[in-house]
């Protein structure tokens, strides 16, 4: 599993976005892009027409591609305008927002907008997720926070507990937890799933059958069109937070039942019995085509597979949940734990396509 942050490094980093961040709802025509050189755009808020007087913002790539599909217009031709034509981009983008009738709600942080949503958007703030929540994980019994972070899509919170323990194979010890991942900006669900971590060689496996998942929908924030609404930390959502939140914490002990890890270590532990008998190299393409790998997380895994000395279904969870610990990204290593835990639930038909690729 991939270390992140410590709880209290978390903890600063939470207040202090907390300090920085600023929502707005507002009509699309209250917004305007304007790109100069280099391909660098900037939204004014608040700004009718040319975007006198509005406030400006940088706007970060997930918040371009969010924009872009509002509007309409393919991301790869909306990234190709911004370097070579960004008066030609500015003059579709600025079009289409003075002819919708939106709401559109903006979520800024450090003085970049950083998503695009609806006003429909529920938002389910990492920092009141984190107050809610991380005081019940404490007192789970035998936690230990295994893996914390907070990337530029989601928060990530990893605990394991040592009450949680099976024996999967001779001296290949497992311990049973939980990770809770939110976003927000639009990039995921708030997310409570199972996780089995191997204590021989810190994998982590995310399993994603039995979970909470709350998307990010609620009541509208539309205002009139000619008004623009600040949206702070103290609005009227808050109570209703406080609620949900309430019920994430009666959630979180379920799922780290002692049923539910058992079930979880057993599918794993059945994985040995799958014998790889086809191509070692073929089972990786087939496992690359089917789960979207690239060129070298493919050969990242055939590496671990073959060093594993296992050509088995359990040597080649393995060889995924270990491979990504040597991905820099974040959020992209721990979609390959949450691979490893979609493998352990193949059923017999789609581990023989694995097994016996040739």
């Amino acid at each position: 599993m991939k270390y992140g942050r410590s709880l209290s490094e978390l903890a600063q980093e939470l207040q202090r976005q907390t300090s920085s961040k600023r929502d707005f709802v507002l009509h699309s025509s209250l917004m305007h892009m304007s790109t100069q050189g280099g391909g660098r755009s900037q939204v004014s808020v608040g700004a009718k027409g040319h975007g006198q007087g509005g406030e400006c913002f940088g706007i970060t790539p997930h918040a371009r591609r969010q924009l872009a599909e509002k509007l309409g217009i393919p991301y790869a031709y909306f990234e190709r305008m911004r370097t070579e034509q960004p008066e030609l981009l500015d003059d579709n983008v600025n079009t289409w927002l003075q002819s919708q009738d939106e709401q559109r709600m903006l979520r800024t942080l450090d003085g970049d907008v950083r998503a695009v949503l609806s006003d429909r958007y529920r938002r389910l703030d990492n920092y009141d997720l984190a107050e809610s929540v991380l005081p019940v994980l404490e007192k789970l019994p035998g936690a230990r926070f295994e893996s914390l972070e907070l990337t530029d899509r989601r928060m990530y919170l990893k605990v394991v507990s040592t009450r949680l323990t099976q024996e999967v194979a001779p001296g290949d010890v497992v311990q049973g937890g939980l990770v809770i991942a939110n976003s927000e900006i639009g990039a995921g669900s708030l997310d409570i799933y199972p996780l089995i971590y191997r204590l021989v060689c810190r994998n982590g496996l995310i399993v994603q059958d039995s979970s909470l998942r709350k998307t990010h929908l609620g009541r509208s924030l539309s205002q009139d069109n000619d008004q623009m609404l600040q949206v702070f930390q103290q609005d009227t959502l808050h109570a209703d937070d406080v609620a949900f939140f309430k019920k994430v914490r009666d959630v979180l002990g379920s799922v780290v039942s002692e049923a539910v890890f058992k079930q979880n270590a057993q599918r794993f532990q059945n994985t040995q019995d799958i014998v790889l008998r086809g191509n070692p190299v073929k089972t990786i393409e087939v496992l690359a085509q089917r789960y979207t790998l690239t060129e070298a997380e493919r050969g990242g895994v055939l590496r671990h597979l073959i060093q594993g000395g296992t050509l088995s279904g359990y040597g080649l969870v393995n060889a995924v949940t270990h491979f990504s610990q040597e991905i820099a990204d974040y959020d992209r290593a721990t979609e390959f734990e949450a691979l490893g835990g979609r493998l352990i639930e193949l059923d017999a038909r789609q581990w023989k396509e694995l097994a016996e690729a040739a």
